[in-house]
């Protein structure tokens, strides 16, 4: 099924959840698999390694967001499949860097060895390079895909700042820092917003700029996709914090209980398992109400929300 056809069933017919994400599941790894280099095209031992990275695992939670925020203002397929793309590489890119021993030295992600694992160090650190770059490119796409260049100019900018130092980058650097501290609650969400939640964000807020919502006309529902954004950013958080303790390495794809084995702050250690439950609960009722002034064309971020607090791994 073409991308047009993908669209209009989502749009018309509304499949039921597990069905849209299947379809938009399938649409996000093909395309991301037209973005990202083939593997024999040189230097080929770099561009197996984008792709090892980034293709057959993980969740798309991210392109998801884009696909459920986009479809809620009617963007044009082809620019969501760009923005989707760019928030998939940027935080693939992420995951290369994360797991390198010289941040949180992981062997184990989305089930099968790290890229530094796999590939050695030095290429590690050059496929996220390379795929941060990507992201970008892939972004840039979207002036010719419908969003028009206004809206794509917005949507980079939008997309460095959240990757960037006062974003991602940042709660990174800050996460470091604090290894073996005791933080208060409010430097804890600080740092997890940036972390986390700057690039969650990023992907509800490309989706509504690919519809338009960066007028005067669409700032009601963007600031809605804005309130919805910042709760599931932070719910995604909680919940992660909450199975690094209760879930375990086959189920989680990635090496379980390494945030306690580091010392590191998380919301289990700060609040205890029985209140990040809670919060993880009220974070998506947050969500929800969020989003009720976009009525029925809400409904898909309403199921992410839940499957984002609901999940097991």
């Amino acid at each position: 099924m073409d991308d047009t056809l993908i669209a209009t069933a989502s749009a018309a017919a509304a499949p039921p959840f597990e069905r849209w994400l299947a379809l938009h599941g399938e649409r996000a790894e093909r395309a991301l698999e037209r973005v990202l280099p083939a593997a024999s095209t040189h230097p080929s031992a770099l561009h197996e390694a984008m792709r090892y990275a980034v293709l057959g695992g993980g969740k798309r939670v991210r392109p998801m967001l884009v696909y459920a925020a986009g479809e809620a203002g009617g963007a044009q397929a082809g620019a969501l499949d760009c923005a989707a793309c760019a928030v998939e590489l940027v935080h693939a890119y992420s995951l290369v860097h994360d797991d390198l021993p010289c941040m949180d030295d992981d062997v184990l992600r989305r089930g099968r060895p790290t890229v530094h694992v796999r590939y050695g160090e030095a290429l590690a650190m050059l496929v996220g390079d390379a795929l941060q770059a990507l992201a970008f490119e892939a972004l840039a796409g979207a002036a010719v895909q419908g969003a028009g260049s206004g809206a794509t100019a917005l949507m980079v900018a939008e997309l460095a700042r959240a990757a960037g130092s006062v974003g991602m980058a940042g709660g990174q650097a800050i996460d470091l820092a604090s290894v073996g501290l005791a933080l208060e609650r409010e430097a804890l969400e600080d740092m997890h917003r940036r972390k986390t939640g700057a690039l969650l964000r990023a992907s509800v807020r490309l989706g509504g700029l690919c519809a338009g919502m960066a007028g005067d006309a669409g700032a009601a529902r963007l600031h809605a996709l804005d309130r919805y954004a910042e709760a599931v950013g932070l719910a995604f958080q909680v919940v992660d914090d909450i199975l690094d303790v209760e879930g375990d390495a086959a189920t989680l794809g990635k090496t379980a209980g390494k945030d306690a084995e580091r010392n590191k702050p998380t919301y289990v250690s700060a609040l205890g398992l029985h209140a990040a439950r809670r919060l993880a609960g009220r974070l998506r009722e947050q969500a929800h109400e969020a989003i009720v002034p976009l009525g029925e064309a809400g409904r898909r971020l309403g199921e992410l929300a839940d499957l984002i607090v609901r999940r097991k791994s």
